[in-house]
């Protein structure tokens, strides 16, 4: 991986800036077992002060992903060499659960992107259409895990729901487990996993009320398994509501965070009127 020192990091050492940006300890060891770093094109050791506008090499050490390229190109709402921001379409899996399959968003985004590695850094429900964070390195993703385990990473969604009462802002904090009795399902349960939920702002107009949603926790139907609970299912729902349809009315509209390596802050917002 290569980069450019940020101001921000100046006249630290390298191996504090990697610590700082939470690279795992091993992939620390193996840095520092390397003789293969470079700082300005000199071969150097990992504890090097570095400063300003310096140049950084690492010896890339990974492998590359599987994923089979898909056969039509993704759309890319960001993207600079370490990261991108796609476009998932309804209906469309984020990832194959099979090698064989090539009509996931990341088969794909393989056929589309330059780079022998990349990796989704959350996950997004079939039936859901928006925007999804994917990590071009094996080090920016785990920067971007610890990121998003932190909730450094705001996600935030439009749930269209079948109601004119208008709910209040409120906070939906309620353990989410596999569903035992219904295959594919999840609902509320004690024994699950911690699962919060932010309702922003509500707003209703002749058709549906349309929720602002945001995440703290990413649990799988999360959204849907929280709004059904409270009496709210999303449109089109065929597993929590009563829609007979796959037309989840469910979009995750915006992402926000800080670059871990530029430094820069990254907002991505899908137009209300494509949704």
């Amino acid at each position: 991986m290569q980069f450019v020192i940020h101001q921000n990091f100046d006249s630290m050492t390298l191996e504090d800036i990697l610590k700082a940006l939470h690279v795992p300890k091993k992939e620390l060891h193996f840095l520092r077992m390397s003789k293969d770093i470079e700082i300005n094109a000199i071969p150097s050791p990992l504890n090097t002060e570095v400063h300003t506008g310096d140049n950084i090499h690492l010896k890339d050490g990974h492998s590359g992903s599987s994923y089979q390229p898909g056969s039509s190109p993704c759309q890319i709402m960001y993207e600079d060499k370490y990261l991108a921001v796609l476009l998932k379409p309804q209906g469309v899996k984020t990832h194959p659960n099979d090698f064989d399959e090539t009509d996931t968003l990341m088969n794909h985004a393989v056929f589309t992107l330059n780079t022998p590695y990349l990796e989704p850094v959350h996950r997004l429900d079939q039936e859901t259409k928006g925007v999804l964070l994917v990590a071009k390195h094996p080090l920016i993703k785990k920067m971007l895990d610890h990121m998003l385990a932190e909730r450094a990473i705001r996600r935030t969604y439009i749930a269209r729901v079948d109601t004119k009462r208008l709910p209040e802002p409120q906070t939906i904090n309620m353990p989410v487990a596999k569903n035992p009795k219904e295959r594919n399902k999840y609902h509320i349960s004690n024994k699950g996993k911690a699962a919060i939920t932010h309702i922003l702002d509500a707003k209703v107009n002749r058709d549906f009320c349309e929720l602002e949603i945001e995440l703290e926790t990413g649990r799988t139907h999360q959204i849907r398994v929280h709004l059904e609970h409270i009496g709210m299912p999303v449109i089109g729902d065929p597993l929590y509501g009563t829609s007979t349809l796959h037309d989840l009315q469910l979009f995750a509209c915006k992402i926000e965070f800080q670059h871990p390596i530029l430094q820069t802050y990254v907002r991505v917002v899908l137009d209300k009127e494509t949704l």
